[in-house]
């Protein structure tokens, strides 16, 4: 099966553990853990587990075209609910608004965050950088849907992608277009290129933009992050933005977890984190 893959995406380094190529490879094998729904009930059931926040879509995307075939992600909202522990999920796919009932049952009994990854509203930009995704347009409708029922959702702008997504006039219409589907936030992210993304973009630079290809090599020839002063300059333009439209730039918080009772010997346990291997 293809998978809804990003040239640019930074999870393809971890193909890479399993032996697996991080280029076409990436784009066409996928891992999938069938059981993912059963061992998440018995994470959170276990009593070292103290109802933590878990944020999904981190790595990979959770709604990416293989969810529509083995469908885990119901069974992991549904145990999210009935534990009620806070989470989050970033996505680009639209197929988080299949689970929008589950969704609403769990932001009842607990703490709950959407954000849509929207970068750009470039269409020819979109279809070459991002092949297998819904169209910008279209996750904006999942913000302003999920925002109408009560689903608190923000807009991760990401990536930024310098010289390609990074005009004023573009940032200005992204931001633009994130207020009028409700977003209560966003947070913009420039584009960064780890090992495995690097030589993935750099090679799809070359192919549609090779003019450019001189430039990034010199932006990017510290490491796998932007200048500080680009990324800056960046933020600052968004978050203007954002004021002037009326959204708030996104902030990182932690949701608080329910409190649980310290061991007998008054020492704080250590913390956890939950594994579905």
């Amino acid at each position: 099966m293809r998978s809804s893959t990003c040239v640019y995406c930074f999870a393809r380094k971890t193909h890479s553990y399993l032996d697996l190529d991080t280029g076409q490879g990436f784009d066409s094998q996928i891992v999938v853990k069938v059981n993912a729904p059963a061992l998440l009930r018995r994470e959170l059931a276990a009593r070292r587990w103290r109802g933590e926040h878990i944020a999904m879509g981190t790595n990979v995307d959770c709604y990416q075209r293989a969810e529509g075939r083995y469908g885990l992600m119901p069974g992991i909202l549904e145990a999210l609910r009935d534990h009620a522990n806070p989470f989050s999920i970033l996505t680009k796919g639209t197929l988080i608004l299949r689970d929008l009932p589950l969704l609403r049952q769990a932001a009842a009994v607990t703490d709950i965050g959407i954000s849509v990854s929207v970068g750009f509203l470039d269409r020819e930009l979109w279809r070459t950088v991002e092949p297998g995704t819904p169209a910008p347009e279209r996750r904006l409708e999942v913000v302003r849907t999920l925002t109408e029922h009560g689903i608190p959702c923000g807009v991760l702008m990401a990536p930024v992608i310098p010289f390609l997504g990074d005009a004023p006039e573009q940032l200005r219409a992204t931001v633009r277009a994130v207020a009028e589907a409700g977003a209560g936030s966003v947070t913009p992210l420039v584009l960064h290129l780890r090992p495995g993304a690097r030589e993935w973009f750099m090679a799809w630079l070359g192919q549609h933009h090779p003019h450019l290809v001189r430039r990034y090599e010199t932006m990017y020839a510290d490491g796998a992050y932007a200048p500080t002063w680009y990324q800056r300059r960046i933020t600052r333009q968004v978050h203007d933005l954002a004021t002037e439209y009326g959204i708030g730039p996104g902030r990182t918080r932690r949701l608080p977890a329910p409190p649980t009772p310290e061991p007998a010997t008054g020492t704080p346990p250590e913390p956890t984190q939950l594994t579905l291997l």
